[in-house]
Order: C-alpha cells, then structure tokens, then sequence
C-alpha cells in the first residue's frame, strides 16, 4: 500500500487567500512577482485556486512577499524578521483575522531592532485600531511612530492613509486634509500615479464631508488625470467611490448610483471582500435616497456575511442603521424599531463621534415611528457622544432633539438646546459651509 503523502499546507482556499492578500500587501502586481520557472500565469492560477505551488516554489514566493513559508502554508504567524511580522501582520488585517494581526504586530515590535521597524510595527497596530473602531488610538499610535520615524509616511504609503482615515473618522478635518494633501504631493513628486489617485481621492471625501464641493471636484480631477497611467483595480473603485459621495452629497442619487455600481462590479471581479461589503452599503444608503427600500435590503443582505467576515463592529452596525433605514422606507415599522435597537446594541466599544453619530441615525429612525421618547432619549445620547468636538452632525442632533421637545410641548427646554446648537454652529462653520482652498 504506497504511503500517504504528508501535506505541507493546510487548507487549498486558505493558501489562495493569504497568497493573494501577501502579493497586494507587498504593492506587487502577478507580473512584478513572476519570475524565471513562475510565470505570471502561473501565479494567476494559484491565486484562483486551480495550482498549489509546490514546497520549494512556495518557500521562494514567500521569501519574495517578505513574509514566511510557513504563514502562507498554515497560516502560522512565524515571522523571520520584523518587517515580515508587519506584513503577516496586514494580510491578516485583510483577511478580517484581527486577533492574529495583533500577535504578529506585537511580535515584530518586541523584535525590532531600530526606531524604523518599530514604527513601522507601531503602524501595524494603529491599522488593527482603526478597525477595531477606535480612530483616537490610532492617531496617537501613528503619531508617536511618525516621531520615531520621521520618513514613515513616504515610505509606508498604508500607513499615511489610516493616519489620516483615523483623523478624518474623528472629524479632526483640517489634519486629515493635512495628511493626504502632502502625501498627494509627494506622489506628484516622485511621479507616482497610483498614490496621487488614492491620496488625491482620500482627500475629495474630506472635502466632501465638509460640503467643500469645488474642492473635491478639483481633487477628483486630478485623480481622474493620474488614472489614465494606472491599472490597479482598487485604486480605480476609490476613484469611482469618491465620485459616487460627491453626487450623493449633491443630492444627485440617481449619478451617485451609477458610479457606486461601478464601483462595485471592479471590486466584485477581483474578490475584493471587505471593500465589496462597504460599496453594497453605500449603494443600499442611496437606494434609500432614491426611494428603492426593497432593492437596498438586497444589496445589504449580500454585504452584511462579508463585513461579519471582516470583524469590523462599526461598518456592522453601520449596516444595521442602513437596513432600519430600508425597512422604514418599505413600511415594515415593527421591523425597523427592531433592527434599529440591534444597531443601538452595538455601539459598544465604538468610539465616540462613531457611536453619537450612529445613535443620530437610530434617533431618526425612532422619530419617523413617532416614538418621541425613545427619539429623544437616542439624540440625548447623541449628543452626550458627538459633543467632545464641534461638527455638523453635533448640530443635526442638537436641532432634531430641540425639535423633538417642541412636539412635546417642552418650549423653554426647546430653546434652551436651540442656543446651544446655535453656538456649536459657529464654532463648526467651516465645516459646514463650502470654502474656497
């Protein structure tokens, strides 16, 4: 009876994924890895599934990825050196293992040799905070890493975008425009188009959020420019993306869509999980907008397993404001209270400006169902949570819930909470208003 032959990894899908995540974590493209005896095919074939490498050719495309064999064959999280930790460290990220990503992230920084890698570790696990939902610590991680390193941002393209996501996330406008603006510049300088696309992008839905349109047309503009030099399909979808919140930001929900669907049909095609799962979301929200409840639960029903799969409590709570949201549109008002008090279930943990903004939402939700109380006590709970730092959706809460007490007959609390967005609305003008740059 001939032997069995001992298998040298786990699991065929499981190695596809890693693989795959490795080579786009390293910035490589299946022609920039291939090499004599592994032809760009080839790799193609592996990253679908249809070849397993063999031992030796996978212990030489690890070393290649800068992570180990043994992480791509088990998923063990062994690194040889720190940097490779940082990457095994963001594949995970990507594959939604957040757990994992923080064992080889710590590791890398216990192991580090120079203030460069544990920056560059530091930046690893300011990216599983952001993800956690928790965009202060991440600042004041990457922050603490860019003193380390002053060079960090140029070159670790990944961790200047959560840099500046987390800033942006915290309504902290004028840093995040800060971090994207001179990353954008340094990819116009270095004559690097993918980064201007994704910096130049990152900065319009800035700009967006703070209703400065003409900003972010000019940004997309470039954007759009530097696309013609660049195949990357991520990069492309961002681009879309931006350009589908700059149309639904304008109340044109119908271009919004078009772009949004672009958008996805790019990221559906290259298995791009988690990203997939954000665009059904922001499609579902404009479905809402544009009256079509029944086809936004669709799109939320395919997105929510991808983003469970991810581990990210804010987007799934996100998701369920959304199908509360939908479920109103449609009618189904016993059904919305319900998926509205899962979503208010799930702030816990969440950040503060994350949590007052979604409990906002949920507050709507309560108020369309004319259950006054509950609506009022979720915008107080709103503004408990968003009122750390001024920004528009402090004032939304503010105005709602003084509006609310006025239904109620509640006149002098009414004015009393009128005065007071009134004040937040001026400290928060600039976010308000469009302003010329």
């Amino acid at each position: 009876m001939p032997r069995q032959k001992l298998k040298y990894y786990d699991d065929p899908s499981k190695l596809m994924m890693r693989f795959r995540a490795a080579r786009e974590e390293a910035g490589l493209t299946q022609r920039g890895l291939a090499f004599p005896g592994c032809t760009a095919a080839y790799i193609s074939r592996i990253e679908k599934g249809e070849r397993i490498p063999s031992l030796q050719l996978l212990q030489e495309l690890a070393r290649r990825l800068g992570v180990s064999d043994t992480y791509l064959a088990w998923g063990r999280h062994e690194p040889a050196r720190p940097d490779s930790g940082v990457t095994e460290a963001r594949v995970a990220i990507r594959l939604g293992e957040l757990d994992d990503a923080r064992a080889s992230a710590e590791a890398a920084l216990a192991g580090a040799r120079s203030d460069r890698e544990r920056a560059r570790a530091s930046a690893a696990l300011a990216e599983i905070a952001m993800h956690e939902g928790d965009p202060d610590r991440a600042i004041d991680v990457l922050e603490r890493a860019r003193k380390l390193d002053p060079r960090l941002e140029e070159e670790d393209s990944q961790a200047a975008e959560v840099l500046g996501r987390a800033y942006a996330r915290a309504y902290e406008y004028d840093q995040a425009l800060a971090v994207f603006e001179r990353n954008r510049d340094h990819a116009v300088a270095t004559n690097d188009p993918l980064n201007v696309v994704r910096f130049a992008s990152m900065l319009a839905n800035v700009m967006i959020d703070q209703c400065d349109f003409s900003g972010a047309e000019a940004a997309l503009a470039e954007a759009i420019q530097a696309s013609e030099r660049i195949s990357d399909p991520l990069t492309q979808a961002r681009m879309l993306w931006s350009q589908s919140r700059l149309h639904a930001h304008q109340n044109d929900a119908e271009t919004a869509a078009k772009y949004m669907e672009r958008a996805l049909e790019i990221l559906e095609a290259h298995d791009y999980g988690y990203f997939a799962a954000l665009a059904h979301q922001l499609l579902a929200h404009i479905e809402i907008d544009r009256g079509n409840g029944g086809r936004a639960i669709e799109l939320l029903d395919i997105g929510t397993p991808l983003v469970v799969a991810s581990g990210r409590r804010f987007e799934l709570a996100s998701f369920r404001v959304e199908r509360a949201r939908a479920l109103l549109s449609l009618g189904r008002r016993e059904e919305a209270a319900s998926a509205a008090m899962e979503a208010s279930a799930a702030m816990t943990g969440m950040s503060p400006i994350d949590a007052g903004r979604c409990y906002r939402l949920i507050a709507d939700v309560f108020a369309e169902l004319d259950d006054l109380e509950k609506a009022i006590e979720l915008y107080e709970l709103a503004v408990e949570h968003l009122q750390a730092t001024p920004n528009r959706y402090l004032v939304e809460a503010y105005q709602r819930l003084a509006e609310l007490l006025e239904r109620r007959g509640d006149q002098a609390a009414a004015l009393a909470i009128y005065k007071q967005a009134m004040s937040i609305q001026v400290a928060a003008q600039r976010m308000l208003t469009p302003h010329d740059r």
